[in-house]
């Protein structure tokens, strides 16, 4: 079982943390891994691009001309797709991109990112994130006393005041990002902010010492 140190914003060791085997040191399943960043990646997908048919497009409803005697070919309708401006054949449509990953899969994945990331040593675990008033410099600050590298995303695990400040704080940095990994609506512990794409991204992994008893808890028990 591995241990990892436990460190304050000020970046010095307060405690350690015991890692559970069965979450942080499984072997990284690439396949899982492709396959989950190629969902995240799908369901960003807007899915907008459309054109119009013959019965979307504005025109008339009534018969350009005659049936007969006039010489030209029949025609129905302006809106034809055989006249400008007329409908469009065979054009793109809205769709929906998103694909579907079973639990087990989803599981097997972030398992497999967290591994993958302990055996790098790129997972750092800080006793609290929080922050009074949101402010990028001081979040900035922060991050590089516990970071070696300011390229890394901090899952945090509550949704208060001072944790979200610490979001808002991350908002316009391209190289750090902070995940909220609770939902309280749904009256249960989960951690449904963390994301296997994320992890991969970002070079360092930040995890409250609660986010990682929250991780324990949620996929201690769910299938490897």
């Amino acid at each position: 079982m591995a241990e990892l140190k436990v460190m304050n914003i000020e970046g010095k060791e307060v405690g350690s943390i015991s890692l559970l085997p069965s979450i942080f040191e499984v072997e990284p399943n690439k396949d899982l891994l492709f396959r989950y960043i190629h969902k995240q990646l799908s369901d960003k997908r807007s899915g907008n691009a459309s054109s119009k048919t013959k019965a979307e497009v504005s025109g008339g409803g009534r018969k350009p001309w005659a049936q007969k005697h006039t010489g030209r070919a029949r025609a129905g309708s302006i809106r034809s797709p055989l006249f400008r401006h007329g409908g469009v054949t065979f054009g793109p449509r809205p769709r929906d991109w998103s694909e579907g990953l079973n639990k087990k899969m989803k599981v097997g994945a972030i398992k497999s990112a967290l591994s993958a990331k302990l055996k790098d040593g790129k997972i750092l675990v800080v006793d609290k994130f929080e922050m009074e008033t949101p402010k990028s410099k001081e979040f900035v600050n922060t991050l590089k006393k516990i970071v070696p590298s300011d390229n890394a995303v901090v899952v945090l695990d509550t949704k208060n005041d001072r944790q979200m400040n610490v979001k808002l704080s991350s908002r316009n940095l391209k190289m750090a990002k902070v995940i909220i990994a609770d939902n309280p609506g749904k009256g249960k512990v989960n951690v449904d902010g963390l994301n296997v794409y994320d992890l991969i991204k970002f070079d360092w992994v930040v995890l409250t010492k609660h986010t990682v008893e929250k991780i324990t808890e949620v996929y201690g028990n769910a299938s490897k």
